[in-house]
């Protein structure tokens, strides 16, 4: 059995509105071992940032935001640490790329300098260490004359630099847990490509364990040995990659194969899931999914299925499944 490094028990998190409490994750387990690269996909809005967030310890105070369950970093209770130990976890053993580098990095402090203090936080080391050490990482994933691109300021550079920044900020500090928020989003076809096989080989080089978090099922297909499927803040399917794409066996999880376009389908209408995600709180009973499953039955609209297993490594939460 290969050693686990992140395990999550029962993880819930519900934000306040003005009226009352919403829960937006919905007693979430799942574990992951070291080095492996495990897939989070659903549409937006089904809490897969946030329950990234909780592992991170970076959602709201008690006031606004109540987290509970139990997650377990190579033994250790994250919701039970304090601000001084996640500040020493973060950006050094735990590190997260995050979805809009535009806005994640300072826009009045250069490049190289954000990358430095990263680096000045968690290490030992003296300012031309430091400085080479930046200049190394930047190289690392591929940005040309990196010495001079870490003089520059986040808006001189385009999507794609700045993504590879983000990333070599990530790894200043080689983490055992990488979570990359949706990393290829609002990036062209060639530049995804590059960043993946950038993510692939750094992972491969630091044996790094990497949560994915995305809607693109062409992002897991390519990165990812495990998926897990979530909506409206439940787990509704987990299984190994070439299992869920050859098996799906949740409703929701065929939804989102269909909805990928094929160049077989040359002509034809393409698929769309009808209606939305729900909003917290919005469904008190009965299967989440139903109100936009065609497979629902009376009894999906009154009773909430567990997640059980359908195969061997394959759970499944659904009264109906394939």
């Amino acid at each position: 059995m290969e050693e686990k490094l992140l395990t999550v028990k029962n993880l819930s998190v519900q934000f306040r509105n003005e009226r009352k409490w919403m829960k937006a994750v919905s007693d979430v387990s799942y574990s992951i071992a070291r080095g492996e690269t495990v897939g989070l996909v659903g549409e937006s809005g089904c809490g897969k940032s946030v329950s990234s967030m909780a592992v991170m310890g970076l959602l709201p105070g008690k006031d606004t935001c109540r987290v509970q369950g139990n997650i377990q970093f190579d033994g250790m209770d994250l919701l039970d640490a304090n601000k001084e130990t996640m500040r020493k976890l973060r950006g050094n053993r735990i590190s997260m790329v995050f979805q809009e580098p535009m806005t994640c990095f300072n826009p009045v402090v250069q490049i190289g300098k954000q990358i430095a203090e990263a680096i000045r936080l968690h290490k030992k080391m003296s300012h031309s260490e430091i400085d080479e050490r930046v200049v190394e990482l930047l190289n690392m994933v591929g940005i040309p004359d990196p010495s001079g691109v870490a003089k520059r300021y986040p808006f001189e550079l385009s999507g794609g630099m700045r993504q590879r920044a983000m990333i070599a900020m990530a790894m200043c500090c080689d983490p055992e847990l990488l979570i990359a928020d949706e990393p290829t989003t609002a990036l062209d076809v060639t530049i995804q490509a590059q960043i993946l096989d950038l993510i692939r080989d750094m992972q491969e080089k630091t044996h790094t364990a990497t949560i994915m978090i995305t809607h693109d099922l062409g992002v897991i297909a390519d990165i990812c040995e495990r998926v897990i499927v979530m909506y409206a803040g439940q787990i509704v399917e987990e299984a190994e990659k070439f299992e869920l794409f050859d098996h799906p066996a949740h409703p929701y999880t065929n939804a989102l194969l269909r909805s990928i376009p094929s160049i077989s389908d040359k002509g034809k209408k393409l698929f769309s899931i009808p209606g939305s995600v729900p909003t917290p709180g919005s469904i008190v009973q009965g299967c989440v999914f139903a109100p936009r499953c065609h497979k629902a039955t009376e009894r999906c609209l009154q009773e909430c299925p567990e997640l059980v297993m359908a195969s061997s490594g394959h759970n499944c939460r659904c009264w109906n499944m394939e």
